[in-house]
């Protein structure tokens, strides 16, 4: 099944299930309002919501009505937790490169994690609002899963069978903040503001057969001001799967129903499949060049990123946003 949520101007929006083509959607009332209940008794609705989402894609469902991702919030506006990972490490070894430092050990044998703010996470369609061009706006185009609860010390393979949706994330970078917020040795909280989501989130057999071991088997395609800048494949360069990235959260933590967690930037060894971060772009043109000649996003630069199945449909629908002022 596929859900989503619309704004109705909560905090937490209204519940809905997608038809599988997105053409359609009908509201979850009655079973539940928000996908946060839906998490907290995930045995007990999900089996309800899977029957309305039958209903749904056989046309069956009686009120159902058009579905439109500009209404969308994130599927999960707020989380109590979101982290991302580096689980590409091609993506890590080329900043690294460029930046002539070489990766410690322990970046092969254990994912690294950056912890960001859940407390207000966007919808697809949302303006990515940045207080300066100065920042270096950048993106991470990634893939994300929701989990149901995971105690702590949770291994990799017992991690997978808490995952319960898939969807697509774009964490915003401020570039120019991170070296000065590294160099403090406080790890990246400023650089990091804001993240959004795809229109919906999937159930792990919505994917036709493309989620493997813990990878998502799905091209991620990426542009930016309608430019093709990426077709990377999100699975087969994924050095750690999501099992291994959920275990690595919780090693000395449980992690609560509705913890959101991120690939981190999709990324191949083979560079001719593009980029889902403008740093490692300019890594290889420093690499390559002697110097980055890639620019950061401006105001009113707009980013979209999208994941087709086998069938050519869209998987989980696009994030389609704008960078903004506040002002």
């Amino acid at each position: 099944m596929k859900l989503a949520t619309y704004k109705d101007a909560s905090r937490d929006g209204q519940l809905l299930v997608v038809s599988r083509d997105l053409s359609s959607a009908h509201y979850a009332t009655g079973i539940a309002n928000t996908l946060q209940q839906v998490l907290d008794d995930w045995r007990f609705m999900s089996p309800q919501l899977a029957d309305l989402s039958e209903q749904l894609n056989s046309g069956k469902a009686r009120h159902a009505f058009p579905f439109e991702p500009a209404r969308c919030m994130a599927p999960l506006p707020r989380a109590y937790q979101w982290a991302s990972g580096g689980a590409f490490i091609s993506h890590l070894e080329r900043l690294n490169q460029a930046a002539e430092a070489k990766l410690p050990r322990n970046f092969y044998a254990e994912p690294l994690m950056h912890q960001s703010a859940g407390g207000h996470l966007l919808g697809p369609c949302d303006e990515v609002e940045v207080a300066s061009e100065a920042f270096g706006t950048d993106f991470e185009a990634q893939i994300a899963v929701i989990t149901g609860d995971l105690p702590m010390g949770t291994k990799p393979e017992a991690a997978l069978d808490g995952i319960r949706l898939l969807m697509l994330a774009n964490q915003v970078v401020l570039r120019q903040l991170m070296p000065d917020e590294l160099a403090r040795g406080a790890g990246c909280l400023q650089s990091r503001p804001l993240a959004a989501f795809s229109p919906v989130a999937v159930t792990l057999d919505e994917t036709g057969g493309a989620w493997r071991e813990g990878r998502l088997d799905l091209t991620l395609h990426t542009s930016w001001n309608g430019r093709k800048v990426g077709l990377c494949d999100a699975g087969s360069d994924m050095t750690f799967h999501f099992g291994q990235l959920l275990a690595q959260l919780c090693k000395n933590r449980p992690l609560g129903a509705g913890s959101i967690v991120g690939s981190g930037a999709v990324s191949n060894a083979d560079w001719s499949r593009g980029y889902n971060s403008i740093a490692e772009k300019r890594a290889v043109e420093t690499l390559d060049n002697g110097k980055a000649s890639t620019r950061f996003m401006k105001f009113g630069d707009s980013l979209c990123v999208e994941a087709k199945g086998k069938n050519g449909q869209s998987v989980f629908g696009a994030i389609d946003q704008k960078i903004a002022s506040p002002e």
